[in-house]
């Protein structure tokens, strides 16, 4: 079924007394087929209505637009006609003179004898031929509201729009009229977008249930679809396997939201200099390749441009030390493992969550999977190679490094191997070692073969040690790799801070991805007190082309190391979602029942938003839409559960709703 209204990256922003402003909607994509049933929920406050406005033309959008059947929504029009809680008759008028009243105003290139057929056909759609001449004060609260049902239906529009039509109706009329709104829309292919706070009217009603997020910055935290058959009848509906699945998910949903909405409230901070609650800072990284944001945040005074006056940068060892570092105070920020964030939030490991907050990806790209020269020595060349090597092995262990349980390094090579028939529990071996000790460890035979980021890939290749076998390129092109991790406890004792904090690196990206400065940039990264490595180890990928092994001619790899193209500092929640289902899939974490509101406090676009907005940038979040990896196997953000059950080798995927603040996690 075609596409019939569509809702394309919406904002609304409301201008405040102090001069402030308010987004009440943020980033709103949702499309809407011919005849399909839409309702909207979520707690007051949070943009439904506003949104339903829109919609209907009696509110502007700030960004993005509505666009139905092909042309844009600028005006309130008959196409779109509301039906109103509070029913909006004309006291002194009939039923049938109410009705007429919109006949006769749009329709009136109509014959009389058309339209007055028109208006006594809908009298008998709502079942109001014996109260036909009787005004408003003579009528039920639900016979006025099916008034304003037929009044909106015989003005024959495009969508009906409903703002809680049968809020203020008690349980037996509300039940009635629900169930007769139902047949007709059924009947006469009706589309329709309902705003209310009833989930099982929802539930009754709807194709799709759209879950909105508190404000501000509402945005769609959830889309449900409901598999149950029409036409429907209440019973039924109830009676349905999946109705208490999708109505305890709802109200879950809702709840979530409800705890997120306590947590809302800000302390008040002290302000040291430059408008800023700390000026001097400590950020950790690792020596790789892509750590080169914050190296050039640093020699080239970004982070000065913005009030830090003193940023340290402090080399660590290792992922492990990095985490300690943050969670244990040590560090005030950090470049961190794309994973790591989510799965301290979560207590990953039997911790007690610690949640950290990631308002920035530092870079996308920039890993491979290397394996020894013996490999190739084999002929084994591709994954399918690999795959009958192993099984033709397995006298023996081979085993795989790789930098941190939940670095995209794992989770990739995991994927890769998983995609390619190889289980990366039973087949080979994965060992977590520091990036800089993956080459001795490859020399010294202790492993056949890792992932992970520059310059230990290309040194293998260049010291003929090892041979790229596939880059993450090939895998999942675009993944994030590195964020900036701070406490959630440090974000809002410092709030000034890390939005300066932000806006530095955001620029520091920008300087990095712009070709010209890539010699200038390597030149840094190669200081002994950053990577600390021969320049030409530095070169492959991130300055020439890339050479997958000693005796291959090098290949032109466009973007292997991403900061800044294609909104890449941006957070996306999505990729969050889909990282928390390989932890899952393995059995690193559970996946957390309550995944919105972990993904929601992680990943936080709202935080990007303010500082790119600042700095003059687009602030939107990419679509959330589904996505594959190089195997084809569709992710969809709307349902993880069932993208895990099509995954075929897997661990046992145990779900908990893990409790963020409390360090308790509940079996669900």
């Amino acid at each position: 079924m075609s596409i019939f209204v569509e809702i394309d990256h919406i904002d609304k922003v409301f201008p405040l007394a102090n001069g402030g402003k308010y987004i009440a909607l943020k980033n709103i994509d949702l499309k809407i087929r011919q005849g399909e049933f839409v309702s909207l929920i979520g707690h007051s406050g949070c943009g439904k209505s506003t949104l339903l406005n829109i919609v209907a033309g009696l509110e502007t959008p700030t960004q993005g637009g509505v666009v139905l059947e092909g042309r844009q929504v600028s005006q309130p029009g008959p196409d779109r006609m509301v039906v109103f809680q509070n029913y909006s008759l004309l006291p002194w008028l009939t039923v049938r003179e109410n009705i007429a009243l919109g006949v006769d105003k749009v329709l009136q290139h109509l014959p009389k004898g058309e339209r007055r057929g028109i208006i006594e056909h809908h009298i008998d759609l709502v079942g109001l031929r014996h109260a036909a001449d009787k005004k408003p004060k003579e009528l039920s609260g639900g016979m006025k509201q099916r008034v304003s049902i037929a009044r909106a239906l015989s003005l024959r529009p495009k969508v009906l729009l409903l703002d809680e039509p049968f809020g203020a109706l008690d349980a037996l009329t509300r039940g009635n009229l629900q169930e007769r709104l139902m047949q007709i829309c059924q009947e006469n292919q009706v589309t329709c977008l309902m705003v209310t706070h009833d989930v099982d009217e929802a539930l009754l009603l709807s194709d799709r249930i759209v879950m909105l997020t508190n404000g501000p910055e509402a945005h769609i935290g959830q889309i449900l679809e409901v598999p149950i058959p029409r036409p429907r009848h209440r019973l039924e509906v109830v009676n349905h396997p999946s109705y208490y699945g999708l109505r305890n998910e709802m109200i879950y949903f809702l709840n979530q939201q409800k705890r997120a909405k306590r947590r809302q409230a800000q302390p008040q901070v002290a302000v040291a200099r430059n408008g800023l609650e700390k000026v001097n800072l400590d950020i950790g990284f690792i020596p790789l390749t892509d750590c080169a944001p914050l190296v050039v945040a640093k020699e080239k005074g970004f982070f000065q441009k913005y009030g830090l006056e003193a940023v340290n940068l402090c080399r660590e060892s290792s992922w492990k030390t990095v985490a300690d570092g943050v969670v244990n105070r040590r560090l005030d920020a950090a470049q961190m493992v794309a994973g790591m964030p989510l799965a301290l939030t979560m207590g990953a490991g039997k911790h007690v969550p610690s949640p950290i907050v990631t308002a920035l990806v530092l870079s996308r790209n920039g890993n491979a999977i290397t394996l020894s020269k013996s490999f190739a020595d084999h002929g084994v060349t591709t994954l399918e190679d690999l795959r009958a090597y192993l099984h033709q092995t397995t006298d023996r262990t081979h085993t795989l490094g790789m930098v941190h349980s939940t670095s995209m390094h794992n989770l990739l090579l995991r994927y890769w191997l998983a995609a390619g028939g190889i289980d990366p529990d039973r087949d080979v071996d994965l060992k977590v070692i520091p990036p800089p000790q993956m080459i001795s460890n490859l020399k010294g035979g202790n492993i056949d073969g890792y992932c992970v980021g520059e310059p230990w890939n290309s040194r293998a290749v260049q010291q003929g040690l090892g041979m790229v076998i596939a880059t993450d390129l090939e895998i999942w092109s675009g993944h994030p790799e590195k964020v900036l991790g701070v406490r959630e406890d440090w974000v809002n004792q410092y709030p000034q801070t890390h939005l300066a904090l932000v806006k530095a690196l955001i620029e520091a990206c920008e300087f990095c991805d712009h070709q010209y400065n890539r010699e200038e940039v390597l030149e840094l990264l190669a200081r002994p007190e950053y990577v600390g490595v021969d320049p030409a180890y530095l070169r492959p990928g991130f300055v020439d082309p890339y050479q997958y092994h000693s005796e291959a001619e090098a290949k032109p790899v466009p973007r292997f190391n991403q900061f800044y193209v294609d909104h890449s500092t941006c957070p996306g929640r999505a990729e969050g979602l889909w990282m928390l289902t390989q932890m899952a899939r393995w059995g690193l974490t559970p996946f957390p029942k309550n995944w919105l509101e972990v993904i929601e406090r992680t990943r936080r676009i709202d935080l990007y938003g303010e500082a790119a907005r600042q700095l003059g940038l687009p602030d939107a979040e990419p679509d959330p839409r589904p996505f594959a990896l190089f195997d084809g196997v569709m992710f969809d953000p709307n349902d993880p559960l069932g993208y895990l059950k099509r995954l075929a080798i897997s661990r046992e995927v145990v779900v908990q709703e893990i409790d963020l603040d409390a360090g308790l996690s509940v079996a669900a």
